[in-house]
């Protein structure tokens, strides 16, 4: 149940403002709980003056949602945070029927095959861009009559997106990244269990390091070593396919979660080795006897705090940093906040590891509340090589990332809108070297492709700056007809293996 300290209230409105069921009103100065309240307990973490608490006393006719980590306290007739669940009659109901089928996706054109009939590796380029592609072939497969249209495109409007399995703090996101001294790109928002960096882009490979931009995509993607400097932050080097190397010291493991994930998956192995356990992550730090998971194993909470800013139960906010779990915690002794010996016991036993199972120290609470380090028994040390058992091996990934514009359409068709809409359409395949895409909804076509499934060492650059793609459209003869191709230009995929 939350509560107003009328004291120390000061009608700022924060919390009307983040409130996400709309639950509280500031009246006559005064911020004022309203019946649908769920006690999320966000405007007690947005509220600058301690002057909202949330209490454990439940509303009553409130049923306590355990579909994530919240617990909204619903009373009937209302519904949670989420909009999700509404409390009918005293019982949870979703809000929505089951999806059973999504009648917006759309299934594949089996008439177009997967892959083109010939790459663009090696293809060379028609310029400019009113003249037909290198190579337009055709060719009967299954009774349909299919044509590839290739080419190597130059395109400005590219940049890799590079996947870096770590746990270690490489630098800000927004941070610039540079390459012997040249600003070639910038530090993207991480992803699960993964840094990751953008390279390139127009408005870098246009700018005046344009050319160590270009040079930098095109290595990354034909799986070559790069090294990186973050700005105030790591040295990195960076090969697809490889481990990452982070001021010099290779990523193992790639996390198996967040330290909440972590403690829901191995809950039931923990709580029979030890009384605590605090999984250190620079997102989110689990502690198990809070967490729902100690829970549903017969756990209450065991007076432990864990140096981290609390989020909900059994979660906490981590810092980055290159100590254990990517935080900033260099010693496990330091993983302990405080113990509150009204609830903790001398004697109990408090598990310290990482995400990756990398890491573990068991630690012992003392009378006056203070803990110290014992040596690992085997029973603890089984219970982290399992949590490191489920990690995967740390690697380097990419996705190269371009728009095929004007000369890399109008070599297909002399109507180049209609490419893009038959693209769209799932009418015209487009692939990378041979490799599947993914075209970005919206105008144009925007891809992304895996460089691990592009034909290798198909990507060049030139020095306009602009890296090279090899670029195939696969349609049926009769939707090129439709779209305006070079139809003149279409040879027999038999000619080009004859070598004609």
């Amino acid at each position: 149940m939350i509560v107003v300290k009328k004291e120390s209230c000061k009608a700022c409105t924060l919390c009307v403002k983040s409130c996400p069921a709309g639950a509280i009103k500031v009246i006559e100065k005064l911020a004022v709980v309203q019946p649908n309240c769920v006690s999320c307990g966000v405007c007690v973490r947005v509220c600058p003056f301690q002057a909202i608490v949330r209490e454990t006393e439940v509303a009553a006719g409130a049923v306590s949602c355990r579909s994530c980590p919240v617990q909204c306290e619903i009373k009937a007739g209302f519904e949670g945070a989420c909009k999700r669940y509404s409390n009918i009659n005293g019982k949870l109901v979703r809000n929505r029927e089951l999806v059973l089928e999504n009648t917006r996706a759309t299934a594949p054109d089996r008439t177009i095959p997967d892959t083109p009939l010939i790459t663009a590796v090696g293809a060379g380029t028609a310029y400019p861009c009113c003249r037909p592609a290198p190579h337009i072939v055709g060719e009967t497969i299954d009774g349909i009559d299919v044509v590839t249209v290739v080419t190597e495109a130059p395109l400005s409007y590219s940049g890799i997106k590079v996947k870096i399995d770590a746990n270690h703090h490489i630098g800000e996101e927004g941070a610039k990244i540079f390459r012997d001294g040249a600003l070639v790109g910038m530090v993207d928002t991480e992803e699960y269990g993964s840094k990751m960096i953008y390279i390139g882009g127009a408005n870098i490979l246009s700018g005046k390091n344009g050319f160590a931009a270009a040079r930098t995509i095109v290595e990354l993607a034909n799986e070559e070593r790069v090294t990186l400097q973050v700005e105030k932050g790591s040295k990195l080097e960076l090969q697809v396919g490889y481990a990452p190397l982070i001021e010099g010291v290779a990523e193992k493991k790639m996390r198996v979660g967040c330290g909440s994930a972590t403690v829901g998956m191995f809950a039931r192995t923990m709580c029979q080795v030890v009384d605590e356990a605090i999984v250190l992550d620079h997102h989110v730090i689990g502690l198990l006897s809070e967490h729902r998971a100690g829970e549903e194993v017969g756990m209450t909470w065991s007076g432990v705090v864990p140096n981290g800013r609390k989020s909900t139960r059994g979660r906490y906010f981590g810092e980055h940093g290159h100590g254990w779990g990517g935080t900033h915690i260099e010693q496990p002794l330091d993983a302990v906040k405080s113990v509150d010996m009204q609830i903790a016991k001398a004697g109990m036993k408090i598990l310290v590891t990482e995400t990756t199972g990398q890491k573990g120290a068991l630690l012992e609470v003392q009378a006056d509340g203070s803990v110290v380090e014992l040596p690992m028994t085997k029973e603890v040390q089984a219970a982290v090589d399992l949590i490191s058992d489920n990690c995967e091996e740390a690697r380097v990934s990419a996705v190269y990332v371009g728009g095929t514009g004007g000369s890399a359409r109008a070599g297909v068709t002399t109507y180049p809108i209609k490419l893009s809409r038959a693209v769209h359409a799932g009418e015209a395949k487009l692939t990378i070297g041979g490799a599947q895409t993914y075209i970005l909804p919206g105008g144009g076509i925007n891809f992304l492709v895996d460089v691990e499934k592009v034909a290798p060492k198909a990507f060049t650059w030139v020095p306009t700056p602009a890296t090279v793609a090899p670029v195939e459209y696969t349609m049926t003869r009769q939707k090129y007809e439709e779209i305006g191709g070079h139809v003149q230009s279409i040879k027999p995929l038999s000619s080009l293996k004859k070598g004609e």
